[in-house]
């Protein structure tokens, strides 16, 4: 566990004590304060009954925003590959002719 970091972070009211490569610990504090700024914003907006609700609402927001991103990248994905493959051809017809 050289070059190890022992670091605490805190999520709905509890501390947890990671052991992480320096290079994840920004990553982790940032992922740790979006987290609490969702779960009060839950608990200011809904009647939330306990904080596994709210976490579990967490958990579907996050994972719900990487589902979508991966769409997007799929089909943005799509349209490059359409547009790289018009611009060969363009290239190629227009070398064809010399």
């Amino acid at each position: 566990m050289e070059n190890k970091l022992k670091i605490k972070l805190s999520i709905a009211d509890r501390v947890y004590p990671l052991t992480v490569d320096p290079s994840q610990e920004e990553g982790l504090r940032s992922a740790s304060k979006k987290i609490e700024a969702m779960i009060k914003q839950f608990e200011e907006n809904y009647a939330v009954r306990d904080k596994q609700d709210v976490l579990a609402m967490c958990a579907l927001q996050f994972a719900s925003q990487v589902e979508q991103k991966q769409v997007d990248n799929a089909i943005d994905g799509k349209q490059t590959q359409e547009r790289l493959q018009k611009i060969n051809d363009l290239l190629l017809d227009y070398l064809d002719k010399k």
